[in-house]
């Protein structure tokens, strides 16, 4: 089932808390309200929204690592896209939780706001999942910091298709680089309650790592796979699967969900200066059903989320 489009805005947002919860990970939650309150309570998982960060100050420099300290050192005039990991609306205010990676001058720039702090964002912005009908099962693969829209999914799901069961699948090259909470470090290769964020919604993990330093040792979409081929009585028509994380990973998901013909969404990244189709920079290859041409879509405007049938996934 398709929802129906959000109407886009430019928005003042308030900071209620923004804090640091990993090695490089943030956890920053802002408040909307007036008319930003009835925009993104109708924000639909996989959406996303432009922050403009032009205006916010550097932290002090100890604070800012290392490596980035040169980088941080320029300006940054365009806005920044980013998903939400949870949105919650009420009366007359909306909240929406930001999970974010300090990865470049952007991103530290927002460390340093606070509580009482505002910024400017765009959005509700682009096409999210949806949900076909007939479905039973959703597999949500993510990897690494794919995590916030499919987090946001998981919450959906469950308050809007209460029967449907779903299974999480996180991925990330260690433990110290999954985006959560918690003693990730205990997690074994099973599939069990071991991510709060996914198991406050019943809804259970299976975990992989690279090196093996949490969960399975190997590919997220190897332990997918090895999943698939351990159910017994299951039906491919009324699974799906979601995924958001690295394109090579998103290419391996689709491939698997092809190979045993089950619906799969995916979520692609790409660089967004506008976030509102007029750059053309995020452009994404796409088959022509019955043909053998490709055309380009837009990430913003006809993503971030596509059919995974419709890719064309690089080597």
């Amino acid at each position: 089932m398709s929802h129906t489009p959000t109407k886009k805005g430019i928005f003042t947002a308030g900071v209620l808390s923004n804090r640091r919860i990993g090695e490089c990970f943030w956890k920053m939650e802002l408040e909307f309200t007036g008319g930003g309150a009835k925009a993104f309570a109708r924000f639909h998982p996989g959406q996303f929204l432009q922050i403009d960060v032009s205006e916010v100050g550097l932290p002090p420099e100890d604070h800012i690592p290392a490596h980035l300290r040169d980088a941080c050192r320029r300006n940054v005039l365009l806005r920044r896209p980013f998903s939400f990991a949870d949105v919650t609306a009420e009366m007359d205010r909306t909240t929406a939780e930001l999970l974010y990676c300090v990865l470049g001058p952007a991103s530290v720039r927002l460390t340093s706001l606070t509580t009482g702090d505002s910024v400017s964002t765009i959005g509700p912005l682009g096409n999210g999942f949806s949900v076909p009908r007939h479905k039973q099962l959703a597999l949500l693969v993510v990897g690494g910091m794919g995590a916030p829209p499919i987090r946001c999914l998981a919450k959906y799901l469950r308050a809007e298709y209460p029967e449907m069961k779903a299974i999480a699948f996180v991925g990330a090259k260690n433990a110290a680089a999954l985006p959560f909470e918690g003693h990730l470090d205990e997690i074994s290769a099973g599939v069990d309650s071991f991510i709060p964020a996914f198991a406050r919604f019943g809804i259970p993990s299976a975990v992989a790592t690279n090196d093996g330093s949490a969960g399975y040792r190997g590919f997220i979409s190897e332990r997918l796979s090895q999943w698939l081929d351990e159910q017994k009585d299951w039906s491919t028509k009324e699974t799906i699967v979601y995924s958001c994380g690295p394109e090579p990973m998103l290419a391996a998901v689709a491939h698997i969900a092809e190979q045993r013909g089950i619906d799969c969404q995916v979520s692609m990244e790409r660089r967004m200066a506008c976030g509102i189709g007029l750059c053309q920079s995020c452009a994404v290859e796409c088959r022509v059903e019955g043909s053998q041409e490709a055309v380009y879509k837009l990430c913003c405007q006809d993503g971030p989320v596509f059919d995974a049938r419709e890719i064309v996934f690089g080597e």
